[in-house]
């Protein structure tokens, strides 16, 4: 007899899951229930359709050859039977059926399982504050959501909008609105933007929105939505008293694990909220699967479960339990190391692993880190800044984690340091990494190999560094080291920190040491535009007796606050 398998959801997830049984088992009856109107949606792709960097809406519902995933594609293609504007009102775990109804016509049906996978994804928060339900008051979930951002966008009526969130969902809308044109305010109720990153990096790209001509505000929650006397939004009212006239509010402050019918079926929901599943994506009733956003995963460097609602999870997670429907408890998900990447404007900008603030607070005592900068490829190929940040477990040596932002391309640096990661490389095994060269595309020593390359002499005592953070927090604590920007006096005149720096060039250096402090003992900090010079420089003083001698790491490029020039 023929194994009749549910699929509860058909946006990602759901149907690669259905894909995968149905090429391992030609003869199940496959069922996709999606309560939307559209399957496969490519939601990551939403914040690009309303920022005009593409204008055919079944983009984002096509194969890659162009073919729209419609019921009748999962038919004619896939004998995958897909049953859309339909929503799953219970599941009858003794039974094993589920009740549905169309959600159009009211229609209501009984269908029968054996093996069942709930991909039901998860729903958008809302801040519980007053006037959420005024016109003009929107997330970017759903396809409607995208279709109507992209009319507001094509129509040019609204002049102001609001984002409320700055992580990757709010930071890509704010991109997406003022490519339209629309005077954007991104307010984000924590103390930076881009949560996956250090504050450093962070506060870099909070920067880089602002010469986009859109104002972000942190540390600072939304109180109210206030409306006009016709419903419609006027301003958003922050926690601190000030009001921010808008016509518009995007809310993008996170998802929240669709789970209800789970609950309601007394399948086992964990500590974030989100479906607990084995490494075979099974819930606590063997013939249950749960996958996607609906679920937590553990995260694998520190054995904790995590909501991780990322895309290509989604589709690994699928696949995992599309085949485990079929042929028995074969495939494992392992988790995930939270890898993400995102475009900020101009900039890229990613993470994979540990942040240096996440990697302390899970009991890393030994856990360190170091910024570095560097161009992406060489200067004659057009080279773009990349700004890294690596960290590392001192007692076994291993990446914990790293992160890069910048013109150049960041995705290629954290995909690198994925695979780094999840093989359990040291650092003295990437100093080595043999990786592809080619002027067009990389540096003779990447990116993430010269970042390696800094945490190996930072490891070995041959490098003492100091974040832009910690020599910030020395000059406003009223201490005087004697700082060298070890630039030309060209790049001086064009940019410059102004915090009472000594300009020495390095290659001048060894010729003006008499103009340095008598005393050896005397806090030396260096740097350049990323800090190549102001490591060598750095060697040349320790050479010449100095015994207190640092380094800025990532140089002027990593300098997250105000500059004389």
């Amino acid at each position: 007899m023929a194994k009749k398998i549910i699929v509860i959801g058909g946006s990602a997830a759901g149907p690669k899951a259905a894909a995968r049984a149905r090429r391992l088992d030609n003869d199940a009856e496959i069922t996709i229930i999606q309560k939307a109107h559209d399957l496969s949606m490519a939601s990551c792709g939403f914040p690009y359709y309303v920022g005009g960097f593409f204008d055919d809406r079944n983009k984002l519902l096509c194969t890659p050859t162009g073919v729209v995933r419609d019921p009748t594609f999962y038919m004619k293609t896939k004998e995958i039977f897909a049953k859309t504007d339909t929503e799953v009102t219970k599941i009858n775990r003794q039974d094993k059926t589920v009740e549905t109804k169309n959600v159009q016509t009211g229609e209501s049906e009984t269908l029968e399982y054996d093996k069942l996978i709930m991909a039901m994804g998860a729903c958008p928060k809302m801040p519980p504050v007053p006037g959420t339900e005024l016109e003009g008051i929107t997330t970017l979930q759903s396809m409607p959501d995208a279709d109507y951002l992209r009319k507001v966008r094509d129509e040019g009526t609204i002049k102001k909008a609001v984002v409320v969130g700055g992580g990757l969902i709010g930071i890509e809308t704010c991109e997406a609105l003022q490519l339209a044109g629309i005077k954007i305010t991104v307010v984000e109720m924590l103390p930076q933007i881009l949560m996956f990153l250090d504050w450093q990096l962070a506060k870099i790209l909070e920067n880089h929105v602002k010469t986009h001509a859109a104002d972000v505000i942190t540390d600072n929650a939304v109180s109210a939505f206030l409306g006009d006397e016709n419903g419609k939004l006027r301003a958003v009212k922050l926690a601190n008293g000030d009001e921010i006239p808008c016509e518009m509010a995007v809310v993008a402050i996170g998802v929240t694990p669709n789970t209800k019918l789970a609950r309601d079926a007394d399948i086992n929901v964990g500590k974030t909220g989100g479906v607990v599943v084995n490494e075979y994506m099974q819930t606590n009733d063997p013939d249950i699967y749960a996958i996607g956003d609906c679920t937590e995963v553990p995260q694998r460097m520190s054995g904790n479960n995590v909501h991780a609602p990322y895309g290509d999870l989604a589709n690994l997670e699928g696949r995992v339990a599309g085949e485990n429907v079929i042929q028995g408890n074969v495939a494992t998900f392992p988790g995930t190391i939270q890898t993400g990447v995102c475009k900020v404007f101009d900039f890229s900008a990613g993470s994979t692993g540990l942040s240096e603030a996440s990697a302390k607070k899970l009991g890393y005592k030994n856990a360190v880190s170091v910024v570095t900068a560097g161009p992406d490829k060489p200067g004659f190929m057009g080279a773009h800044i990349l700004i890294n940040k690596i960290t590392a477990d001192t007692e076994t040596g291993k990446m914990l984690g790293f992160q890069c932002i910048g013109m150049g391309d960041a995705s290629k640096q954290i995909g690198m340091a994925a695979m780094a990661i999840m093989g359990g490389l040291t650092i003295d095994q990437l100093v080595n990494a043999d990786l592809p060269y080619a002027p067009p595309f990389s540096l003779a020593i990447d990116n993430i190999v010269a970042a390696a390359h800094a945490m190996q002499n930072k490891l070995h005592g041959l490098m003492e560094g100091l974040s832009a953070i910690e020599v910030k927090k020395k000059l406003d604590s009223g201490e005087t080291p004697f700082i060298i920007d070890c630039r030309g006096p060209e790049e001086w005149e064009q940019m410059r920190l102004g915090v009472g720096e000594h300009l020495i060039p390095v290659g001048a250096l060894r010729g003006r040491i008499k103009e340095l402090p008598e005393d050896k003992n005397t806090e030396i900090i260096t740097f350049c535009k990323i800090s190549l010079r102001g490591y060598e420089a750095a060697r040349i003083l320790v050479a010449n007796g100095y015994k207190n001698v640092k380094v800025m790491e990532g140089g002027l490029m990593a300098w997250p606050f105000y500059r004389e020039k």
